[in-house]
């Protein structure tokens, strides 16, 4: 009878201790689902109130992610109260190891602060074309700890904010306009300044091209075959790459209705 008693209150004693723990994961569970709804909601209306109020989207993206981290620790801590967990044993393990901790997110608290900066210095903003830690693209949000940049073949692309803040950063989208940079090979047998008077005028009809400043067309090396020109028209960023197709479609036809033969390579045949 002993045992079996004992067995009983084993189990009513099992059972009442899996029924709480069921009970507090499944109010953990609710707890979880339902702050993180809070949170969208919260910082979806901070994210709209700012922007009706002309905040510029980069700092409107960059204080929504921020928020979100930060209440979403919040809530994790709030789910680990109800099992009775106490916050202030959290601070104490913080403390002892903060040293490990500080080694391992060494990289995290780079980008965190490297963001920071990038936001305060602003060397670029959302929608901004630039080229940053080897990647060339248009700027689609600053995060906390990474830039997203979305290439010209549209793939989206993740930079780590202090690889670009600790490298070479090109932005194309600050100036008014740049330049393409393309070379026209001539024949030798070919008159230059003809050529590049029919290079000028022919650009002069390309759309988007810049009058002001006027492009360039002149001879920049020589070889072999003969004379090489730049040919080196202006225009907005977002043309940039309509003017570089229809320049080197201008080279190619304006030289074949001209006539001028291909240039041909001279090659030096060695003694024996």
């Amino acid at each position: 009878m002993n045992i079996a008693g004992g067995l009983n209150a084993g189990m009513q004693v099992a059972t009442a201790l899996v029924t709480t723990v069921g009970l507090k994961f499944l109010g953990a569970i609710a707890v979880w689902i339902v702050g993180r709804w809070l949170i969208r909601i919260g910082v979806g209306l901070l994210s709209r109130s700012l922007t009706t109020q002309k905040v510029d989207a980069t700092v409107v993206r960059y204080l929504g992610s921020a928020i979100a981290v930060l209440l979403t620790v919040v809530l994790i801590v709030a789910i680990l109260g109800l099992f009775g967990v106490e916050t202030t044993s959290f601070a104490a393990l913080f403390a002892a190891g903060g040293v490990a901790i500080g080694v391992a997110w060494s990289g995290l608290l780079a980008n965190f602060a490297a963001g920071v900066f990038i936001i305060i210095l602003r060397p670029f903003k959302v929608g901004d074309f630039i080229t940053a830690g080897g990647i060339t693209g248009t700027v689609a949000e600053i995060g906390l700890f990474g830039t997203a940049l979305d290439t010209p073949d549209n793939v989206r692309t993740i930079v780590g904010n202090n690889k670009i803040f600790s490298d070479n950063i090109q932005n194309f989208s600050t100036n008014p306009h740049r330049r393409v940079d393309l070379t026209a090979q001539l024949a030798g047998s070919v008159d230059h300044a003809a050529a590049i008077q029919l290079l000028k005028d022919g650009l002069a009809q390309i759309p988007n091209v810049l009058s002001n400043p006027a492009p360039v067309v002149e001879i920049l090396d020589f070889t072999l075959a003969g004379p090489v020109l730049a040919v080196r028209p202006f225009c907005n960023n977002a043309h940039y790459w309509q003017v570089y197709f229809d320049t080197n479609r201008l080279i190619r036809e304006s030289f074949g209705r001209a006539g001028y033969p291909p240039p041909s390579h001279l090659h030096v045949v060695k003694q024996a």
